[in-house]
């Protein structure tokens, strides 16, 4: 079937939308393999050997000292630490390679560069294609020959391809690698992966796992008020994009201020929608009872969930409220009450003022 591209405008144009099978991607994605380009992604270099301990300054993940093979997400935050860059970060070869959103990239270029002062790094474009294995699939012998290895790496880790580029796999639910080689090898690549039995997908298929998955989506799926509690992305290499247990980075005290003495005011969710009706858009409100009480991210047909979103909520709102979409389009929706996140315990601070008030 021909490539279907993907809207434009929109965060993956450029990229194939579906090969004319959206959900029959989806299902050899849950029950085989597929291959999805996601060389739509900008792909960053850094060198030398101040790297990592320069990185570790500016970003909120704990990276000064990462070992070979290490992969990571994350983040920059503005001064009132609200997130403005996300990437995946992989330390393989005395390189440390950084992918993130197409509409981004030149966005971080600049402000790692910006950054340098006087550290011994360098940063510089990648010519790196993104390719995506999706699948129980991915395991089978002939398409680890495919790739070039004997076995799948660990989660969160990598290794490196003889012809060059890097293997790493994503921790998930199904078995998810991320395929980084020189874009000149990727066209090829693609050849022997499906010579081996993996199915070309469209990045319809990424996006429907990456929701399910819980996995938010750079201005997608955040504002320009997100702060990473609100996403998911607290926890250590391997694990999430902030390490609570660094410091000396922008943005680092509203981290450790709502972590220690408050909640944050939204929560990720998982939304069920009518799909009889015209499809939402992201940055919709979500309603209920007529009020806001949320913002739509991504909207994307799954195959076994229907109509399905990503919106962050008001923290502490019943997963069994009534609720609408707004917008152009009021759709019906519902919570999935198993992507609410659990109750936040109590913060030191926040036990330590209770205490002095005679609450607790």
């Amino acid at each position: 079937m021909s490539a279907v591209p993907a809207p434009d405008p929109g965060p993956d144009a450029g990229a194939v939308w579906h090969h004319g099978d959206p959900f029959g991607e989806q299902r050899a994605a849950a029950d085989g393999a597929v291959v999805i380009d996601r060389s739509h992604r900008t792909v960053l270099s850094l060198t030398g050997p101040e790297r990592q301990s320069w990185l570790h300054t500016i970003s909120s993940q704990h990276v000064s000292a990462l070992p070979e093979g290490a992969v990571t997400q994350n983040l920059s935050l503005d001064g009132q630490g609200r997130v403005e860059d996300h990437w995946w970060q992989t330390e393989l070869a005395e390189r440390t390679v950084l992918d993130t959103e197409g509409w981004r990239g030149e966005a971080l270029l600049g402000f790692l560069r910006k950054m340098i002062f006087w550290a011994d790094v360098t940063v510089e474009p990648a010519d790196l294609a993104v390719l995506t294995l999706l699948g129980p699939g991915v395991a089978d012998p002939a398409v680890l020959a495919a790739l070039g290895v004997t076995t799948l790496p660990a989660e969160s880790t990598a290794v490196a391809l003889p012809g060059g580029g890097f293997v790493r796999r994503i921790p998930s639910t199904i078995p998810e690698l991320d395929v980084l080689v020189p874009t000149s090898e990727a066209a090829d690549l693609r050849k022997r992966l499906v010579a081996a039995g993996v199915r070309p997908a469209g990045v319809w298929a990424y996006e429907a796992h990456r929701v399910t998955e819980l996995r938010p989506r750079l201005g997608v799926d955040t504002d320009e008020r997100t702060i990473p509690h609100e996403a998911g992305w607290i926890g250590g290499p391997g694990v999430g994009a902030v390490h609570l247990e660094k410091g000396c980075y922008r943005g680092q005290e509203t981290v450790a201020r709502v972590h220690n003495l408050g909640k944050p005011p939204r929560m990720l969710v998982l939304l069920h929608l009518d799909g009889a009706a015209d499809r939402p858009a992201p940055g919709d409100p979500l309603l209920a009872a007529g009020r806001p009480v949320g913002r739509l991210g991504t909207v994307v047909d799954h195959v076994d969930e229907g109509l399905i979103a990503l919106v962050l909520v008001k923290r502490g709102l019943p997963a069994d409220t009534e609720l609408t979409t707004g917008g152009e389009s009021a759709v019906p929706a519902a919570i999935d009450p198993d992507s609410v996140p659990p109750a936040d315990a109590v913060g030191a601070g926040r036990l330590a003022v209770e205490r002095l008030r005679g609450t607790r």
